[in-house]
């Protein structure tokens, strides 16, 4: 099953980097848009959008840009265009979700690559995860055998998850301070009003970071806007300024 695009085909790119540190330095980041320049270069069509996923490794099914992308791909028409497929190689979830996604694909390394291909590939990262994972197991069981002490505190320096809890909150609360303001009257008024992901837009517009330097989302600002208005409910001791929905504007 080959992949046959139109000649007057849109594109949609999707870059994924592991780490913030990695989407903010550009590291692997300016490959891929290179390997997707270089790839349309050689086609008719236009890349209409591109998404960047920063992840940090914690869970597979958490990648918003990639539903975006797909979304897009979707509503469009277009054909989702990866830059290097090889390093999704043993990534058996991003596999197995984009070949279930039902939108046309292209890889910039491996163009001739269809669903059979990416299927083919879903398995063997799949063997080879539960492969590790049984090896992985047998290594502790033999280990915690012989009487090593597995997990739990070793010694060395306590921590106290209450003052680090405490320290987190006092960090949020100073990042509300800052940039709430900014969130909430792009929320009350202008284009963005009552709505959490335009707001968000605006936010990446003017440059302005998460407090863990990732890519606004809906939920993030309305957690934003609700710690600010808080501190003013503190501070005036009235009602809040702002009602909240769970069904924003669209």
């Amino acid at each position: 099953m080959t992949l046959h695009l139109k000649p007057a085909s849109r594109f949609v790119a999707y870059y994924r980097v592991s780490t913030a540190r990695q989407g903010r330095s550009g590291l692997g980041l300016e490959a891929q848009r290179e390997a997707v320049r270089a790839f349309m270069g050689g086609s008719t069509g236009e890349l209409a959008e591109a998404f960047t996923e920063i992840e940090s490794g914690k869970r597979d099914d958490d990648r918003p840009q990639l539903a975006r992308a797909l979304d897009a791909c979707r509503l469009t028409g277009a054909v989702l265009v990866i830059a290097k497929l090889d390093r999704l190689s043993r990534d058996a979830h991003f596999l197995l979700g984009l070949e279930k996604a039902g939108v046309e694909f292209v890889a910039a390394d491996m163009p001739n690559a269809n669903r059979l291909t990416v299927r083919l590939m879903a398995v063997i990262a799949q063997e080879e995860r539960e492969m590790i994972s049984a090896r992985t197991k047998a290594a502790l069981a033999a280990a915690k055998a012989r009487g090593t002490k597995l997990g739990g505190n070793r010694g060395g320096p306590k921590v106290d998850s209450a003052k680090g809890r405490a320290a987190r909150s006092r960090a949020a609360d100073d990042y509300a301070r800052k940039v709430g303001p900014i969130a909430l009257a792009a929320w009350q008024e202008g284009a963005a009003k009552g709505s959490y992901g335009r707001v968000a837009t605006v936010l990446k517009e003017r440059g302005i970071r998460t407090p863990r330097g990732g890519q606004w989302t809906r939920a993030a600002v309305r957690s934003l806007i609700q710690r600010h208005t808080a501190q003013l409910r503190a501070r005036t001791s009235h009602p809040s300024p702002v009602s909240f929905h769970p069904q924003e504007a669209a």
